[in-house]
């Protein structure tokens, strides 16, 4: 069973930084693509980020040279951590904050564009950049 649980969401100032983690079970395949995406209330969902099995990342435009996306993995126990360290927030970036998987690879669709494609996703954790 596929599991994914958020944390590090909260407030913060403009200008100011965030790290999102992700703790994702039940995975042990070895080709994947994980990614943040986010939705603000009364907009649609857009992709953020995205990171594949080997490596690869992907940004949306608005956020590249701000935010970076990584990855551990433990496989010997099928757990992987997704981390998203966020800088130089601005109102904009406010939303719900979802992590993602897919069992496939990011080369495989455009997953930032169309995060809808993500098999598996987590409950979301808040982050909100107000002054």
């Amino acid at each position: 069973q596929v599991q994914l649980v958020e944390s590090g969401g909260g407030s913060v100032q403009p200008g100011g930084s965030l790290r999102l983690s992700c703790a994702v079970s039940g995975v042990s395949i070895s080709t994947y693509c994980m990614g943040w995406f986010r939705q603000a209330p009364g907009e649609e969902r857009e992709g953020v980020a995205v990171i594949d099995s080997d490596g690869t990342t992907t940004y949306r435009h608005s956020v590249k040279g701000r935010f970076t996306i990584s990855e551990d993995n433990d496989k010997d126990n099928a757990k992987k951590t997704l981390y998203l360290q966020m800088n130089s927030l601005n109102s904009e970036d406010t939303a719900m904050y979802y992590c993602a998987i897919d069992l496939f690879s990011c080369h495989y669709s455009d997953y930032v564009s169309a995060p809808g494609r993500f098999g598996y996703r987590g409950q979301g954790t808040q982050v909100t950049v107000s002054s």
